[in-house]
């Protein structure tokens, strides 16, 4: 199975990019499916039933969430509607909406389990991650019930991403961390052979803070002050995701690439 997935669109400028460069990719690597974290999507904080319709039509088959899931109250109902939109699994079971996995069909009949889950560490605290990553695999264990496995682990800290894709080895196809917005350097195949990447990065303006506008973030952090509320860069936004080419006999990674595609950063394509 050949995936894709792309990290924290945010705002307009992210949507852009999803836009301009993800339907010639789905093509370009015969891509079988592609996760995209659009927690940010709408104006840089939560998303909307009317974006999630555009991205879909672009290419996305899955979306997922993260800290900012409910900041656009829309979701809150949509997300009963829309399987394909996830939260994090570790939010209360039986008290929030929505779903925090799901097993997904492909047109020849393969299956893959997606995943959204979100780290304590420096971040609101939810139920325990591990413990919901280790019930949503136990569910549709690889290579048994699904014939891929996507874990979007959406956190602050390096460490507890690490941890989590120790955690998964060899039973996860991919695990990839969200939220820093920055792509990290350490794209591989574990030992067990699940492909990791410690942040995807985003889907961006990175002439920015983070993808923000930089004048109201750098005011907070010289000044202390606030003088407004945050607003996304409006630059052109890089894409930023992971690629990866599973054994269709394991379900584990036999290849694993980053992408960035457009904006500030040296741009990776895949062969």
């Amino acid at each position: 199975m050949r995936l894709a997935f792309f990290g924290d669109i945010v705002g307009k400028t992210g949507r852009r990019a999803v836009e301009d460069h993800l339907p010639d990719l789905r093509e370009r690597l015969a891509l079988d499916f592609v996760v995209i974290n659009a927690e940010n999507a709408a104006a840089g904080f939560g998303i909307t039933e009317r974006i999630c319709n555009q991205l879909f039509d672009l290419g996305a088959d899955v979306i997922t969430l993260g800290n900012h899931a409910w900041d656009q109250r829309e979701a809150l109902s949509y997300i009963e509607r829309e399987p394909r939109l996830l939260r994090p699994a570790n939010y209360p079971v039986g008290s929030t909406p929505g779903a925090g996995a799901n097993l997904y069909d492909l047109s020849d009949g393969r299956r893959i389990l997606v995943i959204n889950a979100m780290g304590n560490l420096f971040m609101e605290t939810l139920d325990d991650p591990f413990a919901a990553v280790e019930r949503e695999l136990a569910a549709a264990p690889l290579g048994v019930v699904a014939d891929a496995v996507l874990l979007d682990f959406h956190g602050e800290a390096t460490s507890e991403k690490m941890a989590m894709g120790v955690f998964c080895d060899g039973r996860a196809s991919l695990v990839v961390g969200t939220h820093t917005h920055v792509p990290t350097s350490d794209t591989r195949i574990l030992p067990g052979g699940t492909a990791y990447q410690t942040d995807a990065g985003m889907c961006g303006d990175y002439d920015s803070v983070i993808g923000m506008d930089k004048e109201e973030p750098l005011r907070r952090f010289t000044t202390r002050m606030r003088s407004g509320r945050f607003e996304p860069a409006t630059g052109e936004a890089t894409l930023c995701g992971v690629f990866v080419e599973t054994d269709d006999a394991t379900g584990l990674a036999v290849r694993c690439e980053p992408v960035r595609i457009g904006g500030q950063l040296s741009e990776y394509i895949p062969d």
